[in-house]
């Protein structure tokens, strides 16, 4: 049996188990034997066959869990072009056309792929046509930074398969697209390195687990990974409604374990019920406000609830947990009442924008807010535009908590970075720049954050599963709020990563 000793590290105290009186702040002894911590003393002794890590008063703390990330898609931004800070069709089209001048000469038919444009606040929507105009016969798939909606050039259409159009592809006729570009666009090694490099970053920030949303068959797909030693990290696979048939014919239920290593493991069915507010897709109570004539003005349902309740029925018979993107307030009332009807265990993505009254039924059905607070920086001046009338009720985690709703915290790689100490930085100060915070009565504690991205474990204690981060500071040195504690929490550097009792990255 493997074993570890970490010899003298502080225990960073997390909500709901306080360390044993005594031990907390002071230096101690961690021993550790296979995935399981089994003692915790002021001082022990190593044995022999101990593998003996020198904290020097770090701090320790269990390993952190990002609860929604696409890995594929983080895993591929590596290579794509960056259009996160675009502010009008033309100014893509230009970067496009330049990148098309560079990559002359290269093979007919390499895809060139660019993510992160968000085309809300632009005074105009963009055009196929002008796509075509700078980049002939190079296919091109520019996708929106909320994932919701491609911008392809013609080449790119009859490439993947999409019917001719002017216009973006968006919700239910884009996801099937997006999903196929990993068969266009990378080689099988390429995507072993890519994935390799972001597993790397993920474990240098003391994330030990993640509930992968990918377009894809996660679970065999993730069990070869974990048989060829890809796989470091605890990953739950989820499955999307085309999948289901093949999850149930499987017999695979939420929290089996999939792989010999017992790092992958049955994750929720993923079901998207609506859009993004960047897409003006999310499904609201209310109209969207601007001038723009919208085809679906509050939005649009991707599922009518008799479709919603019956796939979560599906899902709760056969022992799945169910996941339901829900954006817009009319989409999480919709996901409440589909989740009431059937009985349904999990939780609700993302719960941007909801009804006041709603926060309550979410309590009450035990169903888990899956929130990304790294996008509130990113949505206030969309929201502000498009949603003035509801800002206030935009990323509620306090009242979510007040309400007694459990939060588990994410980052929706690549809409946001994989990085839970910038997901917990925006929940606790709540601006991304010089201005007073947004919605300053919804920031959350440090100590709430902190507990919202460790999946429910405790202080590490005899018993913890050795899943584990070692962190050169005290999370909460600098207070629990405001923009000292959200500093210090971006700055935090991790020395070591513990998952299942397996070092990596001993400094």
């Amino acid at each position: 049996m493997s074993s570890l000793f970490i010899r003298q590290a502080r225990l960073v105290p997390v909500a709901g188990r306080p360390a044993p009186e005594g031990i907390v702040g002071v230096p101690v002894d961690v021993r550790v034997e296979a995935d399981r911590v089994v003692e915790v003393a002021p001082t022990l002794r190593p044995t022999g066959a101990d593998q003996v890590l020198e904290a020097e008063g770090r701090w320790l703390v269990p390993g952190l869990w990002d609860q929604h990330v696409h890995m594929g898609q983080w895993a591929a931004n590596a290579t794509r072009l960056d259009l996160s800070s675009t502010s009008s069709a033309g100014e893509v089209v230009r970067i496009v056309a330049a990148e098309i001048g560079a990559r002359s000469g290269r093979a007919p038919g390499t895809v060139l792929q660019g993510f992160g444009h968000r085309t809300a606040g632009w005074e105009r929507q963009p055009t196929v046509s002008e796509l075509d105009a700078v980049s002939g016969e190079v296919p091109v798939v520019l996708i929106s930074g909320d994932a919701h909606h491609g911008w392809l050039n013609s080449a790119a259409q009859r490439l993947l398969g999409v019917a001719p159009r002017d216009t973006v592809v968006e919700e239910n006729e884009w996801f099937p697209v997006f999903a196929r570009l990993d068969e266009v666009t990378r080689t099988p090694e390429g995507g072993r390195t890519a994935y390799a490099k972001v597993l790397d970053a993920a474990l240098r920030r003391g994330v030990v687990g993640v509930r992968d949303m990918e377009w894809a068959d996660n679970a065999t797909e993730w069990v070869e990974r974990s048989g060829s030693g890809l796989a470091v990290l605890r990953v739950r696979t989820a499955t999307y409604a085309v999948g289901l048939a093949d999850a149930i014919a499987a017999g695979r239920r939420s929290g089996d374990v999939l792989d010999e290593a017992g790092l992958v493991t049955m994750g929720p069915l993923k079901i998207i019920s609506d859009g993004s507010l960047n897409t003006r897709t999310a499904y609201c109570h209310d109209p969207y406000v601007g001038d723009d004539v919208l085809e679906h003005p509050r939005g649009r349902a991707n599922n009518s609830p008799e479709e919603l309740a019956d796939l979560l029925a599906q899902a709760t018979a056969h022992g799945l947990d169910v996941a339901v993107h829900a954006i817009g307030d009319a989409a999480v009332g919709i996901a409440l009442d589909a989740f009431t009807a059937t009985g349904a265990a999990g939780s609700i993505e993302h719960a941007q924008l909801v009804a006041l009254p709603d926060l309550g039924r979410m309590a009450r059905l035990g169903v888990v807010a899956s929130v990304q607070p790294a996008h509130l920086i990113d949505d206030r001046d969309v929201t502000h535009q498009c949603w003035p009338d509801r800002a206030d009720r935009c990323f509620p985690l306090r009242s979510m908590l007040r309400a007694g709703v459990t939060l588990a915290l994410g980052s929706d790689a690549p809409v946001a970075p994989l990085d839970p100490w910038e997901a917990m930085a925006a929940a606790v100060h709540r601006t991304g720049d010089d201005r007073e915070e947004w919605n300053a009565q919804e920031t959350i504690t440090v100590t709430e954050a902190l507990a919202g991205s460790l999946d429910g474990a405790p202080t590490v204690g005899a018993g913890s599963l050795a899943d584990l981060a070692l962190l050169d500071a005290d999370p909460y040195a600098a207070g629990e709020s405001g923009p000292e504690a959200a500093a210090h929490l971006r700055s935090l550097e991790v020395s070591t990563t513990v998952v299942g009792g397996r070092v990596f990255g001993i400094v």
